[in-house]
Formats: structure tokens, sequence, C-alpha cells
């Protein structure tokens, strides 16, 4: 038995210690806006927060999620950061198939939660391990400096 602190909610899951945290979120939990894309933590999909620490679920054991703030995209916007980053995504029209855009959001928002200026190279640091099938890059890129001048 893991309780969890999710999105601000205590949770008790039955669930093995070193099941994903991905599959107790989605399949457990029911928060189905992180994503599955590798299962090796290599493509962002299923990027949350821990502590405020970008975290690849898919790899990341209930275990390790105990005693840590877990915040996934369903509660990303409701903080300051995470509204402006969202938003800033809607502005640029940064989705197209939307599968990795939860993980891109949630990396963004970690990446300026640490750096509130970041260069274009800080960001494609930052955002390297987050892949996107359609290559909206270039338009990441810009929501994530629009997102920024709008919280500074």
């Amino acid at each position: 038995m893991a309780t969890l602190t999710i999105n601000g909610e205590s949770h008790q899951l039955d669930v093995p210690d070193n099941m994903p945290l991905l599959w107790a979120l989605r399949d457990v939990v029911n928060l189905t806006g992180t994503k599955y894309g590798c299962g090796m933590s290599l493509c962002g999909a299923c990027t949350v927060h821990l502590d405020g620490q970008a975290t690849r679920s898919c790899v990341t054991p209930v275990s390790a999620a105990a005693g840590k703030q877990v915040t996934t995209i369903e509660a990303v916007g409701e903080d300051r950061v995470g509204k402006a980053v969202q938003e800033a995504w809607r502005q640029h029209d940064v989705v197209q198939c939307g599968y990795c855009q939860s993980g891109q959001i949630m990396s963004a928002v970690a990446l300026l939660r640490d750096n509130a200026d970041p260069s274009d190279d800080d960001i494609d640091s930052a955002m390297s391990g987050n892949i996107c099938r359609c290559a909206t890059y270039v338009r990441i890129r810009a929501a994530i400096h629009d997102a920024a001048e709008n919280l500074a």
C-alpha cells in the first residue's frame, strides 16, 4: 500500500512498490493526461513533476513518489507558471496531434520555474528529452519565450 500526494490530494494505492508511476496515475487514479510513449524514458510523453522536478513517470516506481508532491498535467495550470505556459501554448498553436504535449508542457513549466529567462540553448537542453513527432519545436521554443516574458 502506497500513499501518494497527487495534485494536492492524498491517495492510498494498493499497488506493487515497483509499479511505474505512469500506470498508477492512469489506471488506478484515472488521471489519463499523462501519456505512455516509449516506456524507456526516451520520449518525455510521460513527464510529471515530483516535488517540482520534471520526472519520467514510465520508469519511476510508485515507491519513489511516496512522500513527494506529484503534479500531473491535470493540475499544472493551477499556478501562474503553469497558466502562463498553457496560455502561450494556445497563442502559438503549438499542438498538432497533441500526444506529446502534456509532457512538453510539464518540462517547460519545470524549466521556467528554475530559469525565468531561458536562452534558446537553455530551452533546447531542458526540452531535449521530449520528442514531438509532429516537429512543433519552433513553436514550443517561441511559446516558452513568450511565457517567460509574460511571467517577468
